[in-house]
């Protein structure tokens, strides 16, 4: 490799540390793609009442290049799972150098991810800070999600392990009786079944039944409940069943959920991992190995670039470089992989970091949207950082 080339071969730590102090200067707090729901013209006017409207708006929110949050009074905020991603983060950081400032930031972040708790729910859960409408379903502001009480509950077992604060373990294992407990259920014909996205609703979506299963491994290893592997291997065997031929498996079940994705993909893939190591059930290896081997030879081109979607290259989101230094951390294949995680990394670096140190959202064919949004982009970056540092 020539001098020049060298050269141009960005500085990774340096990315982190400018995105850092970036996230620590905004409080942790920040716009996210769904947030248009919190504009004065949806919470104020009767537009508001409206699915169809609410949908568009959103889209419109998700879709523009141009924030126009300030114009219509979105403010920054905390987003729980965000924090959850960030926490993390920090406890990975520790982990690889125990610094009192980074032992700061863990119970700051965790305190204030338990001040976030939804209301209403027997035991501990989470939603978004913002109402989201999908085509599949409506969900008010704080409405409890599968994804996001996994998340948080994995960051606060996380910061158990360091500080040894009852309270962070005590939490998330309440969050695991919300998955047991408060998630509708969909069987299919041999008695297995997946939870639903939330109380709320009843969609089939696999990678949401398996973050579910994954909290029910993550807490076992604290009570060792078998009811809680057994569940966890029933969900495990409903998505094996729906996976493709060859290897992939489609967002969920419903005709609009058809599409096959990058980091979705990597997310089914780090779930089913960890139920094999924990349970020691060696039963879906196949499926692991075979989804696996998909995930890599069809979501990353030679010159580093994610692929959103299997079939074609845009937009490029800054969800699917993080996840795949997630997924191979968790699966156990980071060494083996590690000059296509550094390509990935050093692309989505050159191509959607600004230089005041955060992440761009989307990259598109002929347009980016540089909005700063701080869970989708940040915290996940933030959060994969601190898994690649680990190898370091």
């Amino acid at each position: 490799m020539s001098l020049i080339q060298i050269c141009k071969v960005p500085n990774r730590k340096e990315s982190f540390d400018k995105l850092r102090e970036y996230c620590e200067e905004e409080h942790f707090k920040g716009w996210d793609p769904y947030d248009g729901l919190n504009s004065w013209v949806i919470q104020k006017t009767p537009l508001g009442k409206s699915r169809f409207f609410r949908l568009a708006w959103i889209q419109l929110f998700k879709r523009n290049p141009i924030n126009l949050r300030v114009i219509f009074g979105v403010k920054k905020d905390y987003n729980s799972k965000g924090l959850g991603l960030f926490l993390i983060g920090y406890c990975n950081l520790y982990k690889k150098n125990p610094d009192a400032v980074y032992l700061k930031q863990i119970n700051f972040l965790a305190k204030q991810i338990i001040t976030l708790q939804t209301k209403g729910y027997s035991e501990s859960c989470w939603g978004y800070n913002f109402d989201w409408q999908a085509r599949a379903f409506f969900q008010p502001k704080h409405t409890p999600t599968v994804v996001a009480t996994t998340f948080i509950a994995d960051a606060l077992i996380e910061a158990y392990e360091i500080t040894k604060n009852d309270e962070y373990l005590n939490i998330a294992i309440s969050a695991s009786r919300f998955v047991l407990n408060d998630l509708n259920r969909s069987y299919d014909k041999d008695g297995d079944f997946t939870f639903s996205y939330s109380p709320l609703d009843h969609t089939q979506v696999y990678n949401a039944g398996l973050l579910g299963a994954k909290l029910l491994c993550l807490v076992y290893k604290y009570n060792k409940g078998e009811a809680l592997l057994q569940t966890a291997k029933s969900v495990v065997s409903y998505v094996c069943k729906k996976q493709n031929k060859d290897g992939s498996w489609a967002y969920g079940t419903l005709p609009f959920h058809q599409w096959i994705d990058n980091f979705h993909t990597g997310f089914n893939l780090e779930c089913l991992k960890i139920y094999e190591i924990v349970s020691g059930d060696h039963t879906f290896r196949s499926n692991i190995s075979k989804g696996m081997d998909y995930y890599l030879k069809t979501f990353f081109t030679p010159q580093g670039i994610s692929k959103y979607y299997n079939d074609k290259m845009y937009p490029v989101d800054i969800h699917a470089p993080a996840q795949l230094i997630v997924t191979l951390h968790k699966y156990g294949n980071f060494k083996e992989n590690k000059d296509l995680i550094d390509k990935v990394l050093d692309w989505t670096i050159e191509n959607m970091q600004s230089n005041k140190g955060y992440f761009f959202y989307q990259k598109k064919k002929y347009i980016t949207s540089k909005i700063p949004y701080i869970r989708w982009a940040q915290s996940w970056m933030f959060y994969a950082y601190s898994y690649y540092f680990l190898h370091e």
